[in-house]
């Protein structure tokens, strides 16, 4: 259905495949693992009964933010991503999406984002500033440091301190947990991500985890799911959630070894496939909280 809904779009436009690319929409990957988090956050911060309002809110703000960080990070790329295999068929790198176009389509996602949020509180309002910082200035970073991903993790983890705004119109300490797991989460996932590129990233001059953390790459993206599952435990425990939610969290955890057992080849396609594996991941801890407060 979301394809026939896409394919339905490009025949609006001969361009419109274009653009759906740049805003990757042919791969909602990326919205899956920016929505599940936020997700999580909305409904312990609404005990299970988040507002419609709310829910529409944030799941329509994921995806034009996670749009708006696609057509950013490929602008960002753009002189980098015709040298990499898996990345130089994209609309910027191969001509066919100008540049000042991506600045003004990257512009117009931030704007619609912009205007949903209007619709909660002042809390929230400022606190969407952050995550705009974080979005536009993440794909620079690889070119100076070897953690984008810590900072892709921060981006990735800020609906959640919105989301409690949102509902509540608080920031409770307990929070924290959730986006330090998240942000854990995030560089182990996408270490995988760039475990993908690691040879054509060193050929030219781009950073990432996957090359700093070399042959303890696995070692080390195991140590952060297991540190990313405890503070999901201790967020669970200050948040009174109860077995469902623990079952969430075994399946995730499963997913996790499932991940490390599947790429020690370090073949990039097997690492490739554990990225997109952690939707699961993410997913079922989301189903473990609907459950925890469903069923009560």
């Amino acid at each position: 259905m979301y394809q026939r809904l896409l394919k339905n779009l490009n025949r609006l436009h001969p361009r419109a495949w274009d653009f759906i690319q740049l805003m990757r929409l042919d791969k909602p990957i990326g919205i899956y693992l920016l929505l599940w988090p936020t997700l999580w956050a909305l409904w312990i911060a609404a005990k299970g009964v988040p507002s419609v309002a709310n829910l529409l809110i944030f799941v329509f703000g994921v995806i034009l933010m996670r749009s708006a960080g696609c057509v950013i990070n490929d602008y960002a790329d753009r002189n980098f991503d015709g040298h990499v295999k898996r990345t130089e068929a994209r609309p910027l790198a191969s001509g066919k999406v100008q540049p000042r176009e991506a600045l003004v389509l990257f512009g117009v996602l931030l704007a619609v984002s912009f205007a949903l949020v209007l619709c909660t509180n002042s809390s929230t309002v400022w606190l969407s500033f952050g995550a705009v910082a974080l979005a536009a200035c993440y794909p620079f970073m690889k070119r100076y440091t070897y953690y984008p991903q810590v900072v892709l993790g921060a981006a990735f983890s800020w609906g959640i301190p919105m989301a409690f705004t949102a509902q509540t119109g608080e920031l409770p300490a307990t929070l924290w947990l959730l986006y330090l797991a998240n942000l854990l989460w995030t560089v182990a996932y996408d270490t995988y991500y760039a475990m993908v590129d690691r040879d054509d990233d060193l050929k030219v001059g781009v950073k990432s985890t996957a090359i700093l953390f070399g042959d303890a790459d696995r070692l080390i993206i195991g140590g952060l799911q297991g540190l990313a599952l405890l503070c999901l435990l201790l967020a669970g425990a200050r948040f009174e959630l109860g077995a469902y939610y623990h079952l969430g969290l075994a399946v995730a955890a499963g997913c996790f070894a499932w991940q490390l057992w599947s790429t020690r080849s370090r073949d990039p396609q097997a690492c490739f496939a554990a990225f997109l594996h952690n939707h699961w991941a993410g997913l079922a801890i989301f189903l473990g909280i609907v459950a925890d407060y469903g069923l009560r």
